[in-house]
């Protein structure tokens, strides 16, 4: 059995198996794409290293090493930070566009999306903001059982309500719905892990089911995508042409799959293989056990970080450890889905094994924040 004093040593263990796993496999995904356009096989990889990994396991140090109140007070700051780098997106000379949509910063040789990032910083804003509004430590461990007063409503819910506002209207405009679905999620399970009261919770998913509907029903590209979910066959060379070809790819892996880089899909026949569709090569090269051991990989995460948040006696450190926790596994849960056809495609990157090097990096400095709250749990 886990001991609790070993919880950061195997949190750290299974992270670096991801790592690994994500550089072996991004070596031979890439290689024909990256010979095809730079006449080399290992451009892709080299960048991912030095953009993504390189950058994300310094940071993730560093965060891993800061005192917990010291990202607790700064919290704010690089929340202000993050919604600059959301208005430099649309301006002429630091913005990127790319496949139709707003949502890069480029400056010289860097880009970088700040939604990644204000995933983390959106984690850490709220755990602060409700530690100070809900008292400091815990009542022992699990979920917080906080007294709420009165006027609950409108010094909680109310301000909760305005920076949800705030963020479905900033990825509105970066037309990424569901990177603000996932944000929002996450923010609702800190917020109600918190301790506040059950009916903001579900007055919050009622709005929200409105919302996304309306989000759904107006936006042609989105409702297109949603009818090639439920109807895949409808438009197999257009619409659809992704999740077929996705399909594909994992029904040809079999039990113990084709082999490490002997995937056919990956020659150009399936979009984005590098990070959307990164499951469906795995699943082509790996087979079936191959995507069981990725997911039991990240059932692992989930339990490791359950313990950490549960075995947490500070209230920002427990909801940091939850909010964490989940919005990986969330995002795990939302690419794995949309590969394999039971949820609609969605362009969210495969957490620690995707090509990216901005959700690379945001993972990593979570992983260090999650690795420092693991220390501070008494031995």
């Amino acid at each position: 059995m886990i001991r609790v004093k070993h919880l950061d040593y195997f949190l750290l263990f299974v992270v670096t198996l991801f790592l690994l796993l994500g550089v072996s496999f991004l070596a031979t995904i890439s290689a024909p794409l990256s010979l095809n356009r730079f006449g080399t096989t290992n451009f892709y990889l080299i960048h991912q290293l030095t953009y993504g990994l390189l950058p994300g396991v310094i940071l993730g140090f560093l965060a891993f090493i800061v005192p917990l109140s010291f990202i607790r007070r700064i919290s704010p700051l690089l929340l202000l930070g993050i919604l600059i780098s959301f208005l430099l997106i649309f301006l002429p000379h630091s913005g990127g566009n790319f496949w139709g949509a707003s949502r890069w910063v480029s400056f010289w040789f860097i880009n970088f999306q700040p939604a990644e990032f204000f995933k983390i910083v959106s984690i850490l804003y709220l755990s602060s903001w409700l530690r100070n509004r809900l008292g400091g430590p815990t009542r022992g461990a699990g979920i917080l059982k906080d007294k709420m007063s009165h006027n609950s409503f409108k010094n909680i819910f109310l301000p909760f309500i305005v920076f949800l506002g705030f963020a479905t209207f900033a990825f509105y405009l970066q037309r990424d719905i569901t990177t603000l679905g996932i944000i929002c999620l996450t923010a609702l399970v800190i917020y109600f892990i918190a301790g506040t009261p059950k009916w903001h919770t579900l007055l919050i998913v009622s709005g929200a089911l409105v919302l996304l509907v309306g989000l759904v029903v107006f936006e042609p590209y989105r409702a297109t995508r949603f009818t090639s979910f439920l109807h895949p066959d409808i438009d197999p060379q257009g619409a659809s042409f992704q999740i077929n070809q996705s399909l594909i790819a994992i029904g040809s892996g079999g039990l113990a799959g084709r082999g490490l880089g002997m995937s056919n899909q990956k020659f150009g026949f399936l979009p984005q293989s590098m990070s959307d569709s990164t499951f469906a090569i795995f699943a082509e090269e790996t087979g079936f056990l191959g995507c069981s051991i990725l997911i039991f990989l990240y059932l692992a995460f989930l339990w490791l970080g359950f313990m950490i948040a549960r075995h947490s006696t500070d209230k920002f450190n427990q909801l940091v450890a939850w909010g964490i926790t989940f919005w990986i596994l969330l995002q795990g849960f939302v690419n794995i889905s949309s590969t394999i056809g039971i949820w609609p495609v969605s362009g969210i990157p495969l957490p620690f094994i995707a090509y990216g090097g901005s959700h690379i990096v945001a993972e990593l400095v979570a992983v260090g924040i999650l690795l420092n709250i693991a220390r501070q749990i008494k031995r």
